[in-house]
């Protein structure tokens, strides 16, 4: 079973961080979904569920020495850029007093509490449980085999749960959506579907590999959530 927890900050106002994780994880071909403002409640529900893999949309790490990471830089889809937020050094984030950075630093608390469960992908597939670091827009960009446009977001994102007969129904809002794009791609993980960008010192970037997705997708029947 694999799952996801996703981070999406809410800022209310400067040296404020309150920020609510969106959880989903992906079990038999069903979503089942959490959310919390705690990031201990978001790892203690991927661990009741017994999730091996955790894929994160948040960055893994700082740039250490300019204003983006080698995974963002190299970002790239069929030969072409994939538009990503630029994660600056951790300390050019501490500086920033509007909070503009506080979601990435939440981030950070989380990746911290999933590290004694989930050790951080290094480039090398493990064999136990592990978390990464991926990113929604350019999950769907990979399983479209091209870099598609990011809006309308909702719609281009159910676009893939059309194409794969997902039940997304349960997935009430975009935050919701894009941590089941999160889920799909620790199982495209687990299946060794994915390909990663970065490196060791700033962390990597994991998203389905385009060349696994370059033919017709297998239509499986929906299955509805049991509640």
């Amino acid at each position: 079973m694999e799952t996801v927890a996703r981070e999406e900050t809410r800022t209310a106002k400067p040296a404020v961080r309150s920020t609510s994780f969106h959880a989903v994880a992906l079990r038999h071909g069903v979503f089942e979904k959490t959310t919390s403002t705690n990031p201990v409640e978001i790892v203690a529900w991927c661990l009741e569920r017994k999730a091996n893999i955790v894929a994160v949309d948040a960055p893994c790490g700082w740039s250490h020495s300019t204003s983006s990471r080698q995974a963002e830089r190299e970002l790239k889809i069929a030969g072409e850029k994939i538009h990503i937020f630029a994660t600056p050094t951790f300390a050019r984030a501490l500086a920033n007093e509007s909070g503009f950075y506080d979601w990435a630093l939440n981030g950070e608390t989380l990746y911290k509490l999933l590290a004694p469960h989930y050790p951080l992908f290094d480039g090398i597939r493990p064999e136990g449980p592990v978390c990464f670091e991926t990113f929604p827009h350019a999950i769907v960009c990979a399983l479209a085999g091209k870099v598609v446009p990011a809006k309308p977001k909702a719609a281009n994102r159910r676009k893939v749960w059309h194409a794969r007969a997902y039940d997304y129904s349960p997935l009430p809002n975009i935050d919701f959506i894009d941590a089941a794009l999160c889920a799909v791609t620790a199982e495209e993980f687990r299946q060794g579907s994915t390909r990663h960008f970065g490196g060791r010192d700033e962390g990597f970037i994991v998203v389905p590999d385009p060349v696994m997705h370059q033919a017709p997708p297998v239509v499986r029947p929906i299955t509805p959530l049991f509640r």
